[in-house]
C-alpha cells in the first residue's frame, strides 16, 4: 500500500520501538498515533503547534490539511475528491508500520470534518482499515451545519493574501454555487448527497468524542456543536463538550494554551487507558 499522492502530509514518529512493526518486535506497541486534520487553508506551521501536545507524550503524529479548493469547491459541487485523500491518509499507517497502534483523531473546523467523514466511511467499507484501533476523536470548532455566511468568512480568511480581483471572483463563485446547489436544488439532491453534518450525526463509530468549541465562534455555530454532542451521546457515545465562551474559531489553544493542552492529553490518556502518562 502507498500514499505517495499525499505529499502535504507530515509524519512525526516517536523515537525507539515506534519505528518497528509490532509483529517484528514480538509484542504490540501501545504508543498512540494522533492524526491531526487541519482547517481549510491551515498552514503546517500552525498545525505543528498542536503536534507538540502529543509528541511530548511520546505519540506518533500525522498532520494533514486537505487542499482548500477541494473543501470549498469540489465538495460544494458534489465531487467527493476527499474520499481518495481519506484513504491515502489511512494508508500512511501501513506505510510507516504503525497500523497496530491506538489511533486518535484531532479534527479542526469543517475542513477537517469533511475529511474525517470519509475516513469513517473508509474504516467501515475498506478491508485493510477495518482492524484499525481508533480510540477517540477530538473536534475543535466543529462540526457545523451548512452555513453560507460562515463558509464565506472561512474562504475569505483563506484568500486573505490573494489578489483582490481573484479573491472576490472566488467568493462570488462559491456563493453562487452554494445558493444554486445547496438551496435551490436541495430538494432534488438531499437524498443523493448527504451533508457531512448529517453523516456524522448517525456515524456508526462509538469511540469517545471530545468537543472543544466557543459561543464566540463566528464561523461555526456553537448550537450546531452542542446539537451534535447531544445527538451522539443519545446514541451511547461517551461525549464531553467544553465551551471556551470567548475564544475565536480554531483559536482556543492560543487563548487558553495550558487548559487546552490538558484537556487533550487527559482525553487521550483516558482513551488509551492511561498509557501516555
Amino acid at each position: 500500500m502507498g500514499a505517495r499522492g499525499l505529499s502535504a502530509a507530515v509524519v512525526e514518529l516517536a523515537p525507539g520501538p515506534a519505528r518497528e512493526s509490532s509483529t517484528e518486535s514480538g509484542h504490540p506497541d501501545s504508543q498512540p498515533v494522533v492524526i491531526l486534520l487541519g482547517w481549510a487553508g491551515c498552514q503546517d506551521r500552525y498545525l505543528a503547534k498542536y503536534s507538540k501536545i502529543y509528541s511530548q507524550k511520546g505519540c506518533n503524529v500525522i498532520r494533514y490539511t486537505a487542499p482548500w479548493r477541494m473543501i470549498f469547491f469540489s465538495e460544494t459541487f458534489g465531487i467527493r475528491s476527499l474520499q481518495t485523500e481519506a484513504r491515502r491518509l489511512l494508508e500512511l499507517l501501513f506505510d510507516y508500520r504503525v497500523e497496530n497502534r491506538p489511533v486518535l483523531f484531532h479534527v479542526f473546523s469543517n475542513g477537517g470534518v469533511m475529511l474525517y467523514r470519509y475516513i469513517i466511511e473508509a474504516l467501515r467499507t475498506h478491508k485493510p482499515f477495518e482492524n484499525l484501533k481508533v480510540v477517540g476523536t477530538i473536534f475543535d470548532s466543529a462540526p457545523g451545519r451548512r452555513n453560507l455566511r460562515g463558509g464565506l468568512r472561512a474562504l475569505a480568511t483563506v484568500l486573505v493574501s490573494t489578489n483582490v480581483l481573484l479573491k472576490y471572483f472566488l467568493l462570488f463563485a462559491f456563493a453562487t454555487a452554494a445558493v444554486v446547489l445547496r438551496i435551490l436544488l436541495y430538494p432534488l439532491t438531499c437524498f443523493i448527497h448527504e451533508t457531512h453534518y448529517d453523516a456524522l450525526l448517525k456515524a456508526p463509530s462509538r469511540w469517545p468524542e471530545l468537543y472543544l468549541y466557543s459561543q464566540a465562534d463566528a464561523i461555526i455555530s456553537s448550537s450546531d456543536v452542542q446539537h451534535m454532542a447531544d445527538a451522539r451521546q443519545q446514541l451511547g457515545v461517551s461525549v464531553k463538550a467544553v465551551d471556551f465562551s470567548d475564544s475565536a474559531h480554531v483559536s482556543h489553544m492560543r487563548a487558553y494554551p495550558t487548559y487546552y493542552s490538558n484537556l487533550c492529553t487527559t482525553f487521550l490518556s483516558d482513551c488509551v487507558g492511561g498509557s501516555t502518562d
